[in-house]
């Protein structure tokens, strides 16, 4: 079994709930931290004028980052985590559950192949 320092998701979603809301963004991804299983360092959330925010949280385990479109309906999300009891899937999954996207684009990448 191949080894490798973390799992990195870059995920998109589409046509769903948009929320611009820097308190209620703040929340969301501290749950999905938590839902994560990892240490939350810093949490660094802006809000852009007109529309659009992003906002990242800094991990123990690397980060979940989040930013957003209004204009078009769209949230890209990252979700590097690293360490064997980290679950980046299960704060995919919360996201998921948050955002409702109609469509949802998932890349796997596995970062830092231990040979």
């Amino acid at each position: 079994k191949q080894k490798y320092v973390g799992i990195h998701l870059i995920v998109e979603f589409w046509n769903g709930k948009i929320i611009e809301d820097p308190k209620k963004i703040k929340q969301i991804l501290i749950e999905a931290a938590k839902r994560a299983e990892n240490t939350l360092l810093e949490v660094s959330i802006h809000k852009f004028s007109p529309q659009g925010l992003t906002g990242v949280v800094l991990l123990a385990e690397s980060h979940i980052a989040l930013h957003s479109w209004s204009e078009i309906n769209y949230v890209a999300i990252d979700i590097f985590t690293c360490g064997e009891k980290s679950m980046p899937h299960k704060a995919l999954a919360y996201l998921k559950k948050v955002f409702k996207p109609k469509r949802v684009k998932i890349q796997k990448i596995k970062r830092g192949i231990i040979k």
